[in-house]
């Protein structure tokens, strides 16, 4: 039985960055895991200096992650690495995943899981034949009241599902930021490093994964419409789309990082024949459901009447707001509990076993490249391809 901490080795995220803080923070919430080894920044003196920021064994600060991989893999059994977390620009993460999982690590990457989906294709196939774990960092699927959505639209209590409609508006991209060098825009809007799309790739992908994971359903068609709207700008800062279900239910789909003012209210509404819900990131321990022929409910996060799923995904009693942080250390929880139960011979329980993974990558890097494509095209439906 192994009763201890699970050993993590982290790409990217050196000191200036934004989301390896965020995965530090997560990872640490439930003191199951402890960061043991990094390549922290493709700069050398930063990768040394974040190490030693956050107490690394100098043995174990690394400058580039494929020395990482290959000594940690040499490593004897209580020291070695357990799992490799990736928080690099999207042009970096199939390599030292594919590497990762050839050394027998598991795998906890950003969104969107590749640079291409020909490459998801190639990391789903080494997950296969490897048999290890791999965590998408979908944040939203984490929060408690999204997993009570979830639950509640799969036992039916609304009927068939007729309308979704998901919608993630930033505008820390109505100027054009990039060209001060600022870090985060630079990439984001650099198609050599983030790909073929901007914000469908960076944020659209969470409303698109959000919709299917709160429905249940698949996307089968779309039709969108990408825009540039900051002047010399390479990739989109805006967007929509038309989505068709296969269940026969359709939606809307926006994702836009121009609309000045916003921040990060990622929101969707699901209709079906009996009432809807709604919820949105602005009050995230709240889940409305709207009825046909009674008032609206509120459920609550922390409340005895939550699901099994959602209730385990709660950390505080009800009236104490948890956000994304904590919907983040959700994903490593879950992930933990059930890597640790694995390696113990045991069965994961189905809550620990709810995050995001290989298939939730493969369909994001669908998304990005059957939306840009339909963007394109003068047809007003296309086939959503994977």
């Amino acid at each position: 039985m192994a009763f201890r901490k699970l050993r993590m080795g982290m790409i990217g995220g050196g000191k200036d960055a934004f989301i390896g803080a965020v995965h530090r923070l997560a990872l640490n919430m439930d003191g199951q895991i402890e960061l043991v080894a990094g390549t922290l920044s493709v700069n050398p003196e930063i990768a040394v200096e974040s190490g030693r920021l956050l107490f690394l064994d100098e043995d174990r600060i690394y400058t580039d992650y494929r020395i990482m991989l290959e000594k940690e893999a040499a490593m004897p059994a209580d020291k070695r690495l357990d799992f490799i977390t990736i928080v690099t620009p999207n042009y970096v993460h199939f390599d030292p995943a594919l590497m990762a999982l050839e050394n027998g690590f598991n795998v906890v990457i950003e969104k969107p899981i590749t640079f291409s989906l020909e490459e998801a294709i190639k990391l789903k196939n080494k997950v296969k034949e490897t048999g290890l774990l791999l965590l998408l960092c979908h944040t939203y699927t984490g929060y408690p009241m999204v997993k009570q959505a979830k639950q509640l639209l799969k036992a039916g209590v609304l009927g068939r599902i007729r309308k979704v409609f998901v919608e993630y508006p930033q505008g820390w991209l109505s100027t054009f930021l990039e060209k001060t060098g600022q870090a985060q825009a630079s990439w984001r809007t650099d198609p050599k490093k983030s790909g073929v799309a901007g914000s469908m790739g960076d944020i659209g992908t969470h409303a698109f994964n959000l919709a299917e994971y709160v429905t249940g359903l698949e996307v089968t068609e779309m039709c969108a419409q990408l825009n540039i709207v900051v002047e010399g700008r390479m990739l989109d800062d805006d967007g929509a789309v038309l989505l068709k279900f296969n269940s026969g239910a359709t939606g809307v789909l926006m994702a836009t990082q121009v609309a000045a003012g916003e921040e990060n209210n990622i929101k969707i509404r699901v209709y079906g024949e009996k009432g809807g819900l709604e919820w949105k990131q602005e009050d995230a321990n709240s889940l409305l459901v709207k009825w046909l022929d009674r008032p609206t409910e509120i459920y609550r996060a922390g409340s005895g009447y939550l699901n099994s799923f959602a209730s385990h995904n709660c950390r505080t009693p009800a009236g104490h707001p948890e956000g994304y942080l904590e919907a983040f250390a959700n994903l490593y929880r879950n992930f933990a509990l059930t890597l640790t139960a694995k390696m113990n011979g045991e069965k994961p329980k189905d809550a620990w076993l709810d995050f995001p993974s290989m298939n939730e990558g493969i369909r994001g890097m669908a998304f990005i490249e059957n939306v840009v494509k339909s963007g394109k095209s003068s047809e007003k439906w296309t086939k959503f391809e994977v």
